[in-house]
C-alpha cells in the first residue's frame, strides 16, 4: 500500500509539474505572437548599382548596410537579397534591403544617425538609382 501512495504522490507531483511548464509555454507562445502581430515599420530600400561598380564595390556596401543594426539599436530586423524576378519590371534596381522598426521615433533616429550618414559616403560613389518605400505592416 505504501509503495502505491508513493506511486500515486509521484504522479502527481510530475503531472502538477508537467502542467506548471506546460502553461509556462502557453504564455510565452502567447507573449511572441503577440510581440510578432503587433504592426511594425518596414523600410525598404532598392538600388541600381553604377556599371562601373566592381563586385568588390557592391559587396562592400552590402558590408556596410548589414552593420547598421550593430551601430543603431532601433534597428529591429535587416534583411537583403538579389532580385530574381521573372517579370522583368525592377526598373535595374538589383539590390533590396529591408530594415524593420518598432516605431517611427525609431526610423527618426535612424535616418540622421551618423552611422547611417556613413553608409551613405560608401554607397554614394556606387548608387546609380534608389527607390524608397516605408509602410506599417497589416495583418
Amino acid at each position: 500500500m505504501k509503495k502505491i501512495m508513493v506511486l500515486a504522490m509521484v504522479a502527481l507531483i510530475t503531472a502538477c509539474a508537467s502542467n506548471e511548464e506546460s502553461t509556462m509555454a502557453t504564455e510565452d507562445t502567447a507573449v511572441a505572437e503577440v510581440e510578432e502581430s503587433s504592426p511594425k515599420l518596414r523600410h525598404v530600400v532598392m538600388f541600381k548599382f553604377k556599371d562601373e561598380s566592381t563586385d568588390e564595390d557592391i559587396q562592400s556596401v552590402v558590408d556596410a548596410f548589414a552593420n547598421l543594426p550593430n551601430e543603431i539599436p532601433e534597428i529591429k530586423g535587416f534583411e537583403w537579397g538579389i532580385n530574381n524576378s521573372p517579370e522583368g519590371l525592377n526598373e535595374g534596381l538589383t539590390h533590396c534591403f529591408t530594415l524593420t522598426f518598432d516605431s517611427e521615433e525609431g526610423r527618426a533616429v535612424y535616418l540622421p544617425h551618423p552611422a547611417h550618414k556613413a553608409f551613405g559616403e560608401i554607397l554614394g560613389p556606387h548608387l546609380d538609382k534608389v527607390t524608397v518605400v516605408d509602410y506599417w505592416t497589416q495583418d
